[in-house]
This record gives C-alpha cells, structure tokens and sequence, in this order.
C-alpha cells in the first residue's frame, strides 16, 4: 500500500493548506499508513459487535444481518442472501482476491520464489497448521465437533502484523518478514482447507462453468485484453458460478487472484527511457500516453494490490468482524464454553499449537542446514509463533463454514476471541521482554 509521505507530496486535497486537510485528511492518510491500523480498526469492530448483540438493542443486531437482500446483475437475479451472507460469500471473496495476488507475488518476485528464502517459513507454518489440528482433534475426535480441526489452522496477518508493528524498532525487522512469509503459506494453506474439507453437494455442470470462466480471462491475458470491464464482468459470472457448484464463493477469488500476472508488461528501463524522452512542450495527449506506459512498467499484481488492499483491510475486514464478532455472551453460554472441547480445542491450539508447531518444525528443520534469520533468537522466533496464533478473522471464517449448529459455532468463536486475546497478550509480553534482554546485553 503506498505510504501517506508519497500520497502527499502529491498536488491533492491532502496536501492542500485547506483547513479539512490539515486537521482531518493528513492525519487519516498517516493513521492508514501505520501496519497497526488495520489491526486496530478490526479491534474497534468487532468491540462494536459484542457490544450491540449483548445490549437492549441485541434484537436488532440479528435482525440486521439476516435481512434479505436481492441482488441483480443485469439480466440476473441472483438468489436471495441475508446482509450477513453477502458479506462472508461476496464481499470476503474480493478479500481472498487480494489474498491471492499477494501469493501470486510471493511465488513469483518474492520470498516463495527462492526455494533457500522460502524454505523454513514454509517449514514452519507447516508446522503452526500440524500441531493445533492435531491438538484440536485430541479432545474433539468424532462427531460435528471434529469438523472444527481447521480453524485453529489459521493467522490473522492483519493482528499478527499488527502485534508486532507495536514494538516498532526493538524487533527485528528480519522477524517481522518471516512472519509476512509464513502468513502467506498460511493462507495457502487455509485456502486448500477451505476448498477441499469445506465444500459439499458438488455441482459438476457449475463448475465446469466457472473453469470455463477462468480459461476466458487465461485466454484474454494471452491475447493482452486488458479491458477492466471485461475481467470485472467475468470475475461476477466466475463468482457466482462457484457459488452455484457448491465451492465456496471466495475460493474464486483466489482463483482470479492467482491468474493475475505478476510480473510488468513493459520493463522499467524502457518505460524509463519513454518518460526522459519525452519533451518539455509535451501535450496532454502524449502526456497521459508516457504516464500509461509508465504505470505498465508497475506489474498488474501490485497496482490491484495498491488499489484495493486499503478497501479490503479498512473497509470489509472491519464489516466482516462487525458481521460475525456479535455473539451473545450470557452466563449460560459462558459456562457453556468453560467446559466446552469445542472452545478448549480451538484455545489449545492456537496459544499452545501454533508457536509449538512453528517452532518445533524450524528448530528439526535447522537441524537439516537451514538456518534462522541473521540476529533472530529463539525467544524472539517464539514470540513471533505466539502472534501467528492469533487467528480471528480466518478462524472465524472457517467456524462459519464448519457447522451447521448455530450454538456450537457460538462456542467456537468465543474460543477464538479468547485465544487470540491470550496469544496477542502473551507474543507482546515476550518479545518485549526479549528486546529488553537484548538491550541490556
């Protein structure tokens, strides 16, 4: 996401001497430019949610988000989604499209396109998947409880990120793109859980429609048909053609996501010389023309990325959480959850499994010849396992597509809440304790 600095030493609003620029643009340009501040916006959201479903207006809180709403897109009438359907099956698929692009970068210009970079933050989030679905199925083996393995899977990157961006500089910028790295296996990992352990009543004849789809946009990328319309257009029909198959709908958006080309249509040395060539009585037309090929010289992954990452994580994340944060927190349902495996399992595993696993499989791992990074201790590594184990956002998800039971899915959101409450606490406390050793050393 470009920064607030070079939002405003652009000629906009922002940077005018305007009194509404000054007091209120500038300052939400720098609040968005800090890693914390999605991470606190969701925190503030999903505030909002308990608090509503557990006031004299609870009522409405349900009422709300099971409402139905018609959607129609030009010729078709979608089917009918309550405001909280269409925020987990639409508005999260353009999230898992954002979740894709950053993986097709990784895999192609970043750190998962070196096997030597890639290699131990893979290792080790195969191991922070492993252990706390392992540990959850111990105490939920059979039944619709055991359907629930997945969510202890996951990292919450804007929280874990988050988490870590609060000490600033007394931790290691090196931990802090491990961490990066490893909540991208992550994700490729809850993604494959999601479309292959999560999905039932398959429709063959939906889902050859929505392949089809996806070899159109391959197609038109081969034929360089960049028209934002046409692939808008197709990624709706892809959408709800994966709807229909009985895939859950996000899994197209990282579908789409993965399609996007990663690396630039024009290379920057020639957009380069095409920009210093351009003369200083230059009309508009040829103007506009050298910022174009310009902005090829940025790959496609990136732009959409810069175009939509503050949309998704200021804007649907926080909906999301707003959406399904609002559980009722009664005596009842309190003591429900103390003596619940559902809400134990999911509380094990992501405060004890994630950082176990993540640092039980890196340490075998450098026991083969890999190594952590340059400055990083264990204490640190361990600190940064206890952040992965905050997994709101998709655990909540996956929770939701787990069970069926309304009560049990309750059960495990609070055990969510609550172990990502402890992980959060327990990752702060030791790495700030481990930069005050490194400190005073």
């Amino acid at each position: 996401m470009a920064g607030s600095d070079s939002l405003l030493k652009r000629p906009t609003f922002a940077s005018s001497n305007h009194g509404l620029a000054k007091f209120i643009a500038r300052p939400v340009l720098r609040f968005v430019d800090r890693e914390v501040a999605g991470g606190i916006l969701l925190l503030i959201a999903t505030a909002i949610a308990l608090i509503w479903a557990n006031s004299a207006w609870a009522d409405s809180y349900q009422s709300f988000w099971h409402a139905e709403i018609e959607l129609i897109v030009g010729p078709w009438q979608l089917p009918h989604f309550s405001v909280g359907h269409f925020v987990n099956d639409a508005l999260m698929a353009l999230f898992f499209f954002v979740v894709g692009l950053e993986i097709k970068r990784e895999l192609v210009t970043g750190d998962l396109s070196s096997f030597r970079a890639a290699a131990l933050p893979a290792i080790a989030a195969l191991g922070g998947m492993v252990v706390p679905a392992a540990l959850y199925l111990t105490l939920n083996g059979a039944g619709e409880a055991s359907r629930g393995w997945g969510i202890p899977m996951a990292t919450d990157i804007a929280f874990a990120v988050g988490i870590v961006a609060l000490l600033g500089a007394r931790v290691s910028p090196k931990i802090k793109l491990f961490l990066l790295t490893l909540a991208i296996v992550d994700d490729i990992g809850a993604i494959a859980v999601i479309a292959i352990f999560y999905t039932n009543d398959l429709s063959g004849s939906w889902l050859l429609i929505a392949g089809a789809g996806l070899v159109a946009v391959w197609l038109l990328q081969r034929l360089r048909v960049w028209a934002i319309p046409i692939y808008a257009a197709l990624g709706i029909f892809i959408w709800y053609a994966t709807l229909e198959s009985g895939v859950h709908a996000t899994i197209a958006g990282v579908a789409l996501g993965l399609l996007t080309p990663a690396r630039p249509l024009l290379n920057q040395r020639d957009a380069q010389e095409i920009v210093d060539g351009l003369p200083s009585d230059a009309n508009v037309a040829e103007v506009r023309h050298a910022s174009f090929l310009a902005q090829e010289s940025v790959p496609l992954t990136e732009r959409l990325e810069n175009m939509l990452h503050p949309f998704t994580a200021f804007m649907i994340i926080p909906v999301f959480a707003l959406a399904n944060a609002g559980i009722v927190l009664s005596s009842d349902k309190i003591s429900d959850a103390a003596s619940s495996s559902v809400t134990l399992g999911i509380v094990l595993g992501l405060v004890v499994g994630k950082p176990v696993g993540i640092t039980l499989f890196a340490w075998v791992a450098t026991r083969f010849g890999f190594a952590l990074p340059e400055g990083v201790r264990w204490p640190e590594f361990i600190g940064m396992g206890l952040a992965a184990g905050i997994g709101f956002t998709v655990s909540i998800f996956v929770a939701g597509l787990a069970f069926e039971s309304y009560a049990i899915t309750d059960l495990a959101k609070i055990g969510i809440l609550v172990a990502s409450i402890i992980a959060a606490a327990a990752a702060l406390l030791l790495l700030r304790l481990n930069a005050t050793s490194t400190t005073t050393e």
